[in-house]
């Protein structure tokens, strides 16, 4: 089963290469679906008969990849269904990059070697750097250069972390093919040298943070997510950010076995903070709304950098649920505001105004994507953040839950501020006509209808995936 779900989007990508036309367009929707199907297929099987495994436990999927797969097969669905509008001009180049951008995520969270993991996540920048670059602007080939500079450095950071923990494993495992394998390093963790692992950590950091967004190693993302298709920004902000945070998760639990939880925890939680407060203050000055959405994600992935830092079952099952709720809300956000850029022709906020006026549909949908980000009921990002903050002042760090409260509370403000500018501003233009009928609506409002789910009353099955993970990652 895990063959078959990375075999899909690769297999997509190669029939997409010289398809034209409508039939470019057809394999592209029935690579979606399937890998969609697929990954969920992966998650449900996972959780009901445990880890599955292929090439003698090469490729594995666990409760916490299973997780991060069906977010990928969910973001990648909804983003497919927005790539139609982008590629009349170039479609052989945009859906083969566009799966193999999902095919190099899922691959990265669907194997047991960290080395693999490491390959997979440098697959995913280079991938994606031409998606960045699609419409070939100056402004697009800068933010594609300035992408693939930061996170090729910073991953080349973390290759030295990876280097680290196999020194420190093959010294006492002695197997040189094993000693990169997730189970054998936890296994392993209480005897690994703490300083070296203390050591291997931050580099790991530095490197899969900056793919994360972490600041201060964000500064490319802003430039990136907005220069970038709404679909692929969609699959950026969604999932690839979480992607980062899913390879330091990884190695979390070992760090916290041999040099104790205090090492780990204060990185995180010093990261979290400073994340929250450089997104705060971008928040109010970007006269770019797509830029604004970009420093969102900053915030909202410090605060998934939070939770993990305070850590417990209450902080881990909160950063994990703020990783799905974000995934779906930043989605439809974006894949929005590719709608209003095509409407308006400019991605400026002081060009766009009177958007609930013009556009009802598009804005009532914008306005809800922006209240879930905002983090207001009954959107489940107020529910996980809730569970982050609880684990914060249950766990005795009230003072940095305290200071990072008051900091959301001014990036709020910032996003509102922009988002009331461009739904019931004065109108700088007339917009061109909406998508009408109910299929262009349907995919974006499934996301939402999923996020009032998971703010309401959780699906059947949700609490118990939640559980699973928590015991992967809490040692």
């Amino acid at each position: 089963m895990i063959l078959a779900v990375l075999a899909v989007p690769l297999v997509g990508a190669l029939l997409t290469w010289r398809a034209v036309g409508r039939l470019a367009t057809a394999l592209h929707a029935a690579t979606a679906a399937l890998t969609l199907v697929g990954a969920l297929a992966v998650a449900v099987t996972v959780n009901r008969a445990g880890p599955l495994m292929a090439f003698d436990g090469f490729l594995r999927a666990d409760a916490l990849s299973a997780w991060m797969i069906a977010l990928i097969g969910i973001v990648g669905a909804l983003a497919a269904s927005e790539a139609p509008r982008y590629v009349a001009h170039a479609p052989g180049r945009f859906y083969p990059l566009f799966h193999l951008f999902v095919f190099t995520m899922l691959l990265a969270v669907s194997t047991d070697d960290v080395g693999l993991m490491w390959v997979a996540v440098e697959g995913t920048t280079l991938a994606s750097v031409f998606l960045v670059n699609f419409e070939r602007t100056r402004a697009s080939l800068e933010a594609s250069y300035k992408y693939l500079l930061l996170c090729s450095v910073g991953i080349a950071i973390a290759f030295l972390g990876t280097v680290l923990v196999y020194f420190a494993g093959i010294q006492q495992f002695g197997d040189e093919v094993h000693a990169l394998r997730w189970t054998t390093l936890m296994r392993l963790a209480p005897g690994l040298s703490p300083r070296v692992i203390e050591l291997a950590f931050v580099f790991l950091v530095v490197g899969y943070g900056t793919k994360a967004g972490l600041a201060p190693m964000h500064t490319w993302l802003p430039d990136a997510h907005s220069e970038a298709p709404a679909p692929v920004s969609a699959l950026m902000s969604g999932v690839l950010l979480s992607v980062g945070v899913y390879a330091l998760l990884r190695f979390k639990p070992a760090v916290d076995t041999a040099a104790g939880p205090g090492f780990a925890r204060g990185i995180m939680l010093a990261l979290g903070v400073l994340s929250v407060a450089i997104a705060a203050a971008f928040l109010w000055t970007s006269p770019n709304y797509k830029r604004m959405l970009a420093y969102s994600s900053v915030e909202h992935i410090g605060l998934v950098c939070l939770g993990l830092g305070f850590g417990g079952t209450l902080g881990t099952s909160g950063a994990l649920l703020h990783v799905a709720n974000h995934a779906l809300a930043k989605s439809v956000g974006f894949l929005l505001s590719g709608r209003i850029r095509a409407a308006y022709g400019s991605a400026e906020i002081a060009a766009v105004g009177g958007l609930m006026r013009g556009m009802p549909r598009t804005g009532a949908a914008f306005l809800a994507a922006v209240l879930a980000l905002v983090g207001l009921p009954p959107f489940g990002l107020f529910v996980s953040e809730v569970m982050i903050f609880s684990a914060g002042f249950a766990q005795g760090f009230a003072a940095v839950a305290g200071v990072v409260l008051f900091l959301l509370v001014i990036a709020f403000a910032g996003l509102l501020r922009g988002a009331h500018a461009i739904l019931y501003g004065p109108a700088v233009r007339e917009p061109a006509a909406e998508p009408s009928g109910w299929r262009p609506a349907l995919p974006m409002a499934a996301a939402l209808a999923l996020l009032v789910l998971t703010g309401l009353a959780w699906p059947p099955g949700l609490g118990a995936a939640l559980d699973r993970i928590v015991a992967i990652v809490v040692p």
